[in-house]
């Protein structure tokens, strides 16, 4: 082999390692190509993932905001329903307050109000000593009243004596009285609107018995009836 066909077989052979090394360079450039786009294409994706993940938290605490925001304003708006609730019961409790006066000045004027007065007085000293169960007691009645309670005694201790089959007990009147019936005077002070307060003679039983105590009870029993009496048919 001569010196020509030698160069000829080395620049055979240089151009097939040439275009071997294209070749490799070119699919190492492709693959590269193709792993950097893979690579932007997720960290594309995974930015968009954290928007997404960003937008749907902040609209969550939108979402939370506005629940408590509206939370917030139906129990403002309840707080003023029962507010508005409350006025009116108490103004009907306020009403019926000024009734009893009715029943306990009364007898200080009209005779037919001085009996039905006294019959309730009469029936609330039995009432307290069937509750009381005591031979001896003590009395607490307003000034005005003194005169009126009296009268009732004996008729209470005959009834009583009967309902609880013992002898008629002993009834002291005492010496302090219960407050005077409301009045422009004593607007913010105690006030009493009729009625008595029966205690044993050592004190430690104690029957609260006068028109504002049983109007208090009454309320607090009826109440449930009274709002739905008066609330339902608002909403009706």
């Amino acid at each position: 082999m001569n010196d020509a066909d030698v160069s000829k077989q080395i620049q055979q052979m240089v151009r097939f390692i040439r275009q071997e090394a294209e070749e490799k360079a070119n699919e190492i450039s492709v693959s590269a190509e193709e792993e950097f786009n893979i690579e932007k294409l997720q960290l594309v994706e995974a930015e968009k993932k954290k928007i997404r993940q960003e937008y749907e938290r902040k609209e969550k605490q939108v979402e939370v905001r506005k629940k408590i925001e509206y939370s917030m304003q139906l129990n403002a708006s309840r707080i003023k329903v029962l507010q508005a609730q409350d006025e009116v019961v108490n103004t009907m409790k306020e009403a019926a307050s000024k009734e009893l006066l009715h029943v306990s000045h009364g007898h200080l004027h009209v005779i037919h109000d001085h009996h039905q007065y006294r019959k309730l007085l009469t029936d609330l000293i039995v009432q307290s000593l069937l509750r009381l169960k005591e031979p001896a007691v003590l009395l607490r009645c307003r000034n005005d009243d003194v005169n009126i309670v009296e009268s009732a005694l004996h008729p209470a201790k005959v009834a009583y004596a009967e309902k609880a089959n013992v002898h008629p007990p002993e009834i002291i009147i005492d010496k302090v009285h219960l407050p005077p019936a409301p009045s422009h005077h004593n607007a913010h002070g105690p006030f009493c609107s009729g009625g008595v307060v029966l205690a044993s003679l050592d004190g430690k039983i104690v029957c609260e018995n006068t028109l504002d105590a049983r109007l208090d009870v009454v309320f607090r029993k009826k109440l449930p009836e009274i709002r739905k009496w008066l609330f339902v048919q608002v909403a009706a």
